[in-house]
């Protein structure tokens, strides 16, 4: 009963792009968002953040599995250290705050 489960191609050349891009290792932490699926926060070597949406939680898990130079993490202290949020970032994150 060990079916493997499938991850969408898209899903995968965007993690396989970002890891290229942004070098290995890059960290994936995984998110449950609810009814939307699951969130797989990416962190390059360099610091740079991006996500992939994926379906299930199986299916974010074999996307980390199958991603070379893609490791499974956690925002613990070290992963949090790493991230690197530029200013074009914040103001995207700040979204309507910004235009009041």
């Amino acid at each position: 009963m060990d079916e493997k489960v499938a991850v969408p191609q898209r899903a995968l050349g965007s993690a396989r792009a970002f890891v290229a891009a942004h070098g290995k290792p890059s960290r994936a932490v995984v998110e449950n968002i609810g009814r939307s699926g699951v969130r797989v926060v990416l962190v390059g070597a360099d610091g740079v953040l991006g996500d992939v949406i994926v379906a299930s939680m199986d299916a974010a898990e074999a996307l980390v599995t199958e991603v070379e130079g893609l490791e499974a993490a956690s925002w613990d202290t070290e992963t949090t250290a790493a991230t690197k949020i530029g200013s074009a970032h914040r103001r995207r994150m700040a979204g309507s705050l910004l235009r009041r």
